[in-house]
């Protein structure tokens, strides 16, 4: 199967994550066949605070609306393969634990998760509660992976998408997809 990619971004700070990663994927793009995003209202209004641009709207990838239930991705049947959520707010990270499917985003997830299919959130708090945590434990024994935002600096990045993409990187890795990037001890 050749992999269909959901990228999913909330309002949480730390929009240089979703921008790596979406340049990074339009890079990678002979691994993939379909590329869709979910983009809050608050995600855009942290990308243009954080990043200073609009430019989440030039990007060549098909955008749903988070009350898009006709979305293919909605159903198991669409064999999505890969959901990124970054950055994952704590209220996102709540409703996919607890399985509320109250928009497309959760329902995605939901999906992913109950065709035990990739579902990678990075997260983006700190510091953690207790809630957060439980939260963090019940996705992970579901079978999604809790990849904090939690950049690496041995290869000395020099610029927030550097340093961003220290963690996007691994992103990649986890999904599968084959990248050339710095690697510890080459």
């Amino acid at each position: 199967m050749s992999n269909k990619i959901l990228v999913a971004i909330t309002g949480a700070s730390g929009a240089v994550y979703a921008k790596v990663l979406l340049d990074k994927l339009l890079a990678l793009k002979e691994q993939w066949e379909e590329l869709s995003v979910i983009m809050s209202n608050n995600a855009k209004t942290v990308w243009q605070t954080e990043l200073g641009n609009e430019d989440y709207k030039n990007y060549p990838v098909k955008y749903f609306d988070k009350y898009d239930f006709s979305a293919p991705f909605a159903s198991g049947s669409a064999q999505y393969n890969i959901m990124i959520v970054t950055p994952c707010s704590m209220g996102t990270l709540g409703r996919i634990a607890n399985g509320i499917s109250d928009d497309l985003l959760t329902r995605a997830a939901d999906v992913i998760l109950k065709e035990r299919r990739k579902l990678i959130l990075g997260i983006r708090e700190t510091p953690y509660n207790l809630i957060h945590i439980k939260n963090m434990e019940t996705v992970t024994l579901s079978g999604g992976i809790i990849c904090p935002l939690s950049p690496s600096f041995y290869n000395n990045p020099a610029t927030n998408e550097e340093i961003a993409a220290t963690v996007v990187n691994r992103m990649i890795d986890i999904a599968g997809i084959q990248q050339n990037v710095f690697r510890w001890g080459n």
